[in-house]
């Protein structure tokens, strides 16, 4: 057995030993294999038990054997390789340090160290394998597994294998013409077979270096680099070669360097122009002011810094003239209190409009209120009111548009509103002030928000009821709680047509009640009693809304007794005339008579009409004698109908068909057209059944 090998001329002692060893490593008891190795003194066969490690893991072991084998470096790569995760990572280490390479590499393998694995392929000379798993499994270490490899190949007189391992690591730039700079004849057809634009561009430096400057400039050509090779043409002293590069290019880098090169040939005009085409405008600038280029600076001084803007202005300004051109630079770069300055003092106008349609807050209010005052002097007054919202002068700003019928749109509006951190009693006055001028314009909505953010809720409700949003005001009503609010979103209400939308009739009933307001409520209820008497005809309903209404006078605090006590006597008074017509149609079924009885009585009541219309009694009896055939009594009824109510149509109390009858009968002509007006359009929905009776 290999594990033994070193042991032949051993004594039966220390092959005892060694079998010992074996056994208790196997089982894991350690203190008795390490008992029974104390008097192994071969290196070989220390060797051997550390391969043995190898096998069964134990890296404690494999240590105390690299010990005392004397392997130092061995030792020291195991302390090294400690920090490494896997255990298998740390015993191939051991492997490889006893040259077990096959082993070393199964177990990289099985523990998917393949970055180990490379450089373990590296080392040993193995590169086709260390590039095959650096392409599939460690291509983060893939350019530099190729540029080791190209490193072996140089060294070993390999160049075209180099080049190649150079190109796929990428450093071919470099390492490439230093490999072969001894050969410049090699070099340059590599260059050239290459085709790549900083190689060329390289090879043209070392041409240019050796004094080939015509095939230097074919280098950079093919290289493409302009800025060169405008270079070569100023080195040169032909400036129009150069020039026409540049115009045709439009290469920062070269119209810079060509700038340079012309200003210092005292060709400024052309030397400005390039160097605006460089985006050197700090240069362009400078420039202009030292050669007096007045009419090119401003082009060039728009697009530089902010500090060059200023100089540039400064020199305007020194020059006494184009103020219009210094007041410019000094508002785009920022100074807008000194553009202004410049534009009241000099009369620029056009100016001062240009730079005032730019303003923002950031400037001082004192300069803002007097660029207002300019405009109101101009009778620009929109443009004032602007400017004096910005100095935060609102209340000022709101007299103007008052007064000069400016509208308030609703970012003005945000605009004008105080801070956060103001008084609260400036907020309240600055708000109910936007909200008044917003009501004079029309602007009910945008008043109503800024009268509720004034805390103002009726005057926020009454500039709602302005707008006749009904789906606002309902919604304001409900969110706002307030008593004086529900009564005025009710009585706006009852100006539309409740009758025809139960969702409204509901609103109506609930906002009176929750604003406290019976009396209202009361006169709603009476009112909904005589839409069902004069569209409807139904009593029954009305008896039943006139009911609710006097539950609503009894139970009103109104501050005048007496009028309350006449409203509940009044209604007591209908009531009981509509329970008298009522119950005599109820009753009619059973005793007719009876019921015609007490409809001639409740015609000789003097105040009838306060509660049962008269025609509506007439109509009852006069179909009822129809009905029985006595068409004498009901001729005679219809005669006095029309007596009584001259300008009524009786059609309206009677059935076209039964008055007709009735005169046929009675061979009378007159009526039979005149008292038969146009049918009147059906009227399709019914008032809900809000009243609980």
């Amino acid at each position: 057995m290999r594990n033994f090998v070193g042991l032949e001329k051993s004594n039966a002692e220390v092959r005892q030993a060694m079998l010992d060893f074996a056994y208790h490593l196997t089982i894991g008891n350690l203190d008795e294999a390490f008992k029974a190795i104390k008097l192994i003194k071969s290196e070989t066969v220390w060797e051997n038990m550390a391969k043995m490690c190898v096998k069964t893991r134990r890296l404690d072991v494999a240590a105390l054997c690299l010990g005392h084998m004397g392997h130092a470096r061995g030792a020291q790569a195991l302390r090294d390789v400690a920090k490494e995760p896997e255990l298998n990572a740390r015993v191939a280490m051991l492997a490889i340090q006893l040259g077990m390479l096959d082993d070393a590499e199964q177990l990289y393998m099985s523990c998917g160290r393949y970055d180990l694995l490379n450089k373990l392929y590296q080392a040993s000379n193995q590169w086709s394998k260390a590039i095959a798993v650096a392409e599939r499994h460690d291509r983060v270490h893939l350019r530099s597994t190729y540029y080791k490899f190209a490193r072996h190949c140089e060294l070993s007189g390999d160049i075209g294998a180099a080049i190649n391992g150079y190109e796929k690591s990428e450093t071919h730039r470099f390492e490439v013409p230093r490999m072969l700079f001894d050969n410049i004849q090699e070099l340059e057809a590599y260059v050239i077979k290459s085709k790549d634009k900083k190689l060329l561009a390289w090879w043209a430096q070392y041409l240019e270096s050796t004094g080939e400057m015509d095939t230097a400039l074919q280098f950079y050509q093919a290289a493409e680099d302009i800025m060169s090779f405008v270079r070569i043409w100023c080195y040169c002293g032909r400036f129009d070669e150069a020039i026409s590069i540049a115009n045709n290019t439009n290469d920062r880098a070269a119209c810079y360097h060509l700038a340079r090169q012309l200003e210092n040939q005292e060709r400024y005009v052309e030397a400005v122009q390039f160097y605006g085409k460089a985006q050197a405008y700090t240069n362009a600038t400078r420039l202009c002011r030292a050669n007096q280029l007045d009419s090119d600076l401003i082009s060039y001084a728009m697009y530089s810094t902010e500090d060059d803007m200023v100089i540039c202005a400064q020199y305007y300004e020194e020059t006494g003239a184009n103020w219009d051109k210094a007041i410019m630079l000094y508002h785009k770069s920022g100074q807008v209190s000194k553009a202004l300055e410049l534009a009241f003092k000099h009369q620029q106008f056009s100016a001062l409009q240009h730079i005032t349609s730019n303003l923002d807050s950031s400037v001082e209010p004192e300069t803002l209120h007097t660029c207002a005052t300019f405009f109101m002097e101009h009778q620009e007054y929109s443009k004032a009111v602007d400017l004096l919202v910005l100095a935060k002068k609102y209340l000022e700003a709101l007299d103007i548009c008052i007064d000069k019928h400016i509208s308030i749109t609703e970012d003005m509006a945000e605009q004008m509103s105080p801070d956060k951190d103001a008084e609260p009693e400036y907020k309240r006055v600055l708000f109910e002030r936007i909200g008044e001028c917003c009501m004079t314009q029309g602007a009910y909505h945008l008043a109503t928000k800024k009268f509720t953010q004034a805390g103002n809720r009726v005057k926020a409700m009454r500039a709602l009821l302005k707008s006749g949003d009904t789906e606002k005001i309902i919604f304001f009503a409900g969110v706002s709680r307030q008593k004086e609010i529900y009564v005025m979103a009710a009585n706006y209400l009852q100006r539309l047509d409740w009758r025809k939308d139960p969702e409204i009739m509901k609103n109506i009933i609930t906002f009176y009640t929750k604003g406290r307001a019976l009396d209202s409520l009361s006169g709603f209820y009476d009112a909904c009693a005589q839409v069902e008497i004069d569209e409807y005809q139904n009593y029954e309903k009305a008896l039943g809304a006139l009911s609710e209404a006097l539950k609503c006078i009894n139970k009103a605090k109104m501050q005048d007794v007496s009028t309350q006590e006449a409203k509940i006597n009044f209604l007591k008074r209908r009531i009981a005339l509509l329970k008298r017509f009522v119950q005599a149609r109820r009753t009619y079924e059973e005793n007719p008579e009876e019921a015609i009885k007490e409809c001639l009585a409740l015609l000789d009541e003097h105040d009838i009409e306060s509660g049962v219309r008269s025609g509506d009694i007439y109509g009852f009896m006069i179909e009822h004698y129809a009905s029985t055939g006595d068409y004498q009594k009901a001729y005679h009824l219809v005669q006095e109908l029309k007596q009584r109510l001259p300008t009524a149509s009786l059609a309206y109390y009677v059935n076209n068909e039964v008055l007709n009858q009735i005169y046929q009968t009675m061979g009378a002509e007159e009526g039979l057209l005149g008292d038969m007006p146009a049918e009147e359009e059906e009227i399709e929905e019914e008032v809900p059944e809000e009243f609980g009776f």
